[in-house]
């Protein structure tokens, strides 16, 4: 239980205040974040139901939930988005990219890079059929936060010291195998060849953007880890879309 309350506590700003926090159990704490995301998912759709019960109309509901979003999160993803975005695009080496990731400072590309997520979630989401939506929103959060436990497992950290450090080197193959089996249980619950595919999808696009991030900076950092969960998670909303035009 203590290592899910420090995952909900990391992951959203649930008011949870755990004080005697060590390595071990932060990094036990990654089997849960799908579980969180499933949270955070559910509490989505249950705004989204009750706005659209209130008489909202759909692109109101939809901007509304992802704003939600960023405020149950805190917007931490999207702060790692921005620095990660600031670095790899700034042309500058791997010793200059790490810096400009911890300037507290967003440049040009990182706040683009928030306005871009920000509105693609949107007209994604607005775009999808109202039966598939509670789906995409639960999928969307589960599948996106496993992938920072799978980006944890495939790569290596790329800072001698940082937040996130802990988590990835506590990070093996047993926690990996059973943050997956959670995902799976959730698919599980609502199989069909849709959930499937974009499970798969985003372990490769996990693979593809973290192996780039590893190629420019040496590995992945706290803030990669956001950039990754929001991009995937505009991956699965998009699929969505795609997918449910081919089944």
């Amino acid at each position: 239980m203590t290592s899910f309350l420090l995952a909900l506590q990391f992951l959203t700003i649930i008011p949870v205040r755990l004080k005697d926090v060590n390595a071990k159990l932060m990094a036990r704490s990654m089997i849960w974040f799908p579980f969180v995301g499933a949270i955070l998912g559910f509490i989505l759709i249950a705004a989204a139901d009750l706005l659209s019960r209130s008489g909202f109309p759909s692109l109101s509901v939809d901007t509304v939930v992802i704003i939600l979003l960023v405020l149950l999160t805190g917007g931490m993803h999207l702060d790692g988005l921005s620095d990660t975005f600031d670095a790899v695009l700034s042309g500058k080496n791997k010793e200059e990219m790490l810096r400009i990731m911890r300037d507290s400072h967003a440049g040009v590309m990182g706040i683009l890079a928030i306005v871009s997520i920000i509105l693609l979630k949107i007209a994604f989401l607005y775009a999808i059929s109202s039966p598939l939506k509670p789906m995409a929103l639960v999928l969307m959060c589960i599948v996106s936060r496993w992938s920072m436990v799978f980006s944890m497992f495939l790569f290596p950290y790329a800072r001698e010291e940082g937040k996130a450090k802990a988590y990835i080197n506590g990070m093996n193959l047993k926690t990996f195998i059973l943050a997956t089996l959670v995902v799976l249980v959730f698919i599980m619950g609502i199989f069909s060849m849709m959930e499937a595919s974009i499970f798969l999808l985003v372990a490769v696009c996990t693979y593809l953007i973290g192996g780039s991030f590893n190629k420019k900076i040496g590995g992945i950092t706290g803030d990669t880890l956001g950039a990754l969960c929001e991009i995937n998670e505009v991956v699965i909303l998009a699929s969505v879309i795609i997918i449910s035009k081919i089944l």
